[in-house]
């Protein structure tokens, strides 16, 4: 989707449909809120019609509310109403006083889609004042619409012979003052960048597993960092065999296909020795649960078990393209977890390449063992100094915050604080839970150094425990992503599937690390 601006005044904006902002008006105040200062400019020209439509209620303007008006009925006496615009799509954004980015990229995605579901393939976003609130200057509001509207413009229809709708081709934002023209083309160019990059995770994760295997992920990993300048290095079987991989290699065992460990790297030669960031996502590409087998229902989703692995192929896509001043690895562990007669058995013990043994009492909790390991040569091995890592690792986070936060753990809070914030900039929503010493009491082995699994209870919180004893004390912040991967139902901003969550946050970290250098 090419992205484009304009400083033309809203009424003489040429473009076949003209989002316009509208919010709830105050009950009792008739004409507050509702229009902001540059619609109600653009409803002169409608000698007040707009408003009008407001103060009726025919138009409330709650929270992606659309009402789409041809601007050629507006006038008798002009084929387009004295209008630019062919159509005007009023997009509700909900109250005024708590509008913020978060909405403004849902905005943005919902007026993508319901345009281009009319075949519509070009439009215009008004910038409006209000957007001031929360979203900081034109550039903030610029970078949220153009994040959302790209999110919005993605369809899991790949396979499908008929598709369901067309796809955007541009958008121009109608800007307010040219004076801003280069802070403005620099935002746009970053905030397409990121969102691309949110949706080349998409795509991957979208993959069902008889398309999309270790090897052809690992494939896929090479050819995006041809493209965008990254070093590729990817570990055969044989090659993670002689690391003494052992859990990763457990998790592999009931599978035809073999594992890999995808390693991609962002050195920039100005750039500081340290620190060096390291992003280390889970890559089952298909997960049954092994012995301990999954329950039929959903189980076909389990290509999503990836989603972690795929988001830091994403970031670091945008990394390459943004060319901050700060090292960045992306470590992505790739395998099946399937049954077989090789594979790994409850009570299994299997030493990791970090010394530590591990009970596997569960081998539906495979992508904790994994990742250990991937960790483990993270920072032994690459000399990351800092570790990030998302996976979609517990039902448990997913049953304890829903599919609206991310689960944010993490050893040390400067790290953790500096994620929150990055997320917070970025428009995902994520949540700190506990990791207490208690919780580790219940990940105790009588015949390993430690299970894979502790109790029934608090399952995301000793899920992140057993991650942290592959740390070695570093800095260190882990997301479980298991509840925000993935979308069950069409939304009016996003389509069903893959969210391509953290891709977004975890830039922004990593940009913000390059600040502080």
């Amino acid at each position: 989707m090419e992205i484009e601006l304009s400083f033309a005044s809203p009424e003489k904006l040429e473009t076949e449909a003209l989002v316009v902002p509208v919010c709830e008006r105050k009950k009792g105040a008739k004409g507050q809120y509702g229009l902001g200062s540059r619609a109600k400019s653009l409803d002169q020209a409608l000698g007040g019609f707009l408003q009008k439509l407001l103060d009726s209620g025919e138009v409330k303007g709650k929270l992606l509310e659309t009402s789409l008006l041809h601007t050629s009925l507006f006038s008798s006496g002009s084929s387009s109403g004295g209008l630019g615009a062919k159509r005007l799509l009023l997009l509700g954004c909900g109250q005024q006083d708590k509008f913020s980015a978060f909405e403004l990229r849902k905005v943005a995605g919902t007026a993508v889609r319901f345009l281009k579901a009319k075949s519509i393939s070009s439009c215009a976003f008004l910038l409006e004042d209000f957007f001031g609130n929360e979203t900081g200057d034109e550039t903030s509001a610029s970078r949220a619409i153009v994040e959302g509207g790209i999110a919005g413009n993605f369809e899991t229809n790949k396979y499908k012979s008929e598709k369901d709708s067309d796809e955007m081709a541009a958008v121009t934002l109608a800007c307010v003052s040219k004076k801003n023209d280069t802070a403005l083309q620099a935002a746009t160019r970053e905030a397409k960048i990121v969102a691309e990059s949110q949706n080349f995770t998409r795509d991957l994760v979208n993959e069902p597993g008889n398309r999309l295997t270790p090897s052809i992920l690992a494939e896929r990993a090479r050819r995006m960092a041809a493209e965008v300048g990254l070093e590729c290095e990817i570990l055969d079987k044989q090659k993670i065999t002689e690391l003494k991989m052992g859990a990763f290699l457990s998790v592999s065992l009931g599978s035809d296909e073999p594992p890999c460990m995808i390693v991609l790297r962002y050195l920039p030669a100005q750039a500081p020795p340290s620190p060096v960031l390291g992003l280390i996502g889970k890559g089952i590409t298909f997960d049954s649960g092994g012995i301990s087998i999954k329950p039929a229902a959903d189980m076909d989703k389990m290509k999503y078990d990836m989603a972690g692995g795929a988001a830091m192929l994403g970031v670091i896509r945008a990394v390459a393209l943004l060319k901050p001043n700060v090292r960045v690895i992306a470590v992505v562990p790739a395998s099946e977890n399937l049954l077989g007669g090789k594979a790994q058995k409850p009570g299994d013990i299997q030493t990791a390449m970090s010394g530590k043994t591990i009970e596997v009492l569960n081998t539906d909790a495979e992508g904790r063992l994994v990742l250990a390991d991937a960790l483990t040569y993270a920072h032994q091995v690459l000399g990351c100094t800092h570790l990030i890592d998302a996976a979609t690792l517990t039902g448990a986070c997913a049953v304890a915050l829903g599919s609206v936060n991310s689960g944010v753990f993490g050893s040390d809070d400067s790290l953790v604080e500096r994620l929150l914030a990055s997320s917070r900039t970025a428009g995902e929503k994520m949540w700190r839970l506990p990791l207490d010493d208690e919780y580790k009491e219940q990940l105790r082995s009588a015949f390993a150094d430690l299970p894979n699994i502790g109790g029934r209870y608090g399952g995301a919180i000793t899920a992140a425990h057993f991650l942290k004893e592959f740390t070695a004390d570093l800095p260190w912040t882990h997301l479980d992503i298991a509840g925000t991967a993935w979308l069950d139902d069409n939304k009016p901003h996003m389509s069903k599937g893959p969210t391509g969550v953290a891709v977004r946050t975890l830039t922004q970290l990593v940009l913000d690390f390059a600040g502080q250098s």
